[in-house]
């Protein structure tokens, strides 16, 4: 039987009992139905996965008993990647942030630009931030993460642009000319996607000017949530660890 993985933002030590949070033990609890005895996998984000074994077990309360952590599952990157993809209406970005996740993206920056038309402010924005931030830690613990991706604050192209820091900066554009030229691996990438309209002209010149490379994926004009999973994922196939 697969052993449950589940984070928890507490600190993580051997030999120590912990009560769990409340969204963790209403999923043991009341999903898996987990009782006095069974096995558990913890995780904090510090790169190491922590078995644990329930104490105790209510309807609204997980209780566990921590053991010395083991090795992480998965290694340091191969090739840092970050995603800049500007949000889009429904779970459109949702998506993207549960795949992106699976497919080993250190970062995802969401962003605003010309062609945006959702509005997000105040605490509408903050509850789409953690809901964002829960998405990513439910990939986490599904996919076997031991470190958790950066989810970013919303913020401008313009601004993303001007603090990103990435060895190679390719941005989706379906009628570049170019798809990924035979170079040297780099050091790190960054990927820009637009909404479904697309990024606008005056965006990709701007976009070019400071340092991306336009790139198309084929002859077939992808969706905004389609692009950036097939383009991590060649990303990771050529340079990463999907090889």
């Amino acid at each position: 039987m697969r052993i449950p993985r589940i984070y928890t933002s507490l600190p993580l030590d051997a030999a120590t009992e912990l009560a769990l949070d409340p969204r963790a033990a209403h999923y043991l609890g009341q999903v898996l139905r987990m009782k006095v005895g069974r096995e558990l996998l913890l995780f904090n984000g510090d790169g190491f996965a922590y078995p644990a074994v329930i104490t105790t077990a209510s309807k609204k309360n997980i209780s566990c008993k921590i053991s010395a952590p083991i090795a992480p599952i998965e290694p340091s990157p191969t090739l840092p990647l970050e995603l800049g993809i500007a949000i889009s209406k429904g779970d459109r970005l949702d998506w993207v942030i549960q795949k992106a996740t699976e497919l080993g993206v250190q970062r995802i920056s969401p962003l605003t630009t010309e062609r945006v038309d959702v509005k997000l402010n105040g605490e509408r924005l903050h509850k789409k931030q953690q809901h964002w931030q829960q998405v990513m830690i439910s990939a986490c613990e599904q996919c076997g993460r031991n470190r958790l991706v950066d989810i970013a604050e919303l913020q401008t192209l313009d601004n993303w642009r001007q603090t990103l820091n990435a060895d190679l900066k390719l941005v989706l554009y379906p009628i570049a000319e170019t798809g990924l030229a035979e170079r040297a691996a780099p050091a790190s990438a960054a990927l820009l996607i637009g909404p479904e309209g697309g990024l606008s002209e005056a965006e990709i010149i701007a976009s070019r000017q400071s340092g991306f490379e336009a790139l198309q994926l084929g002859p077939r004009v992808l969706r905004t949530e389609t692009a950036p999973l097939a383009a991590l994922s060649i990303l990771q196939f050529r340079w990463g660890d999907m090889g």
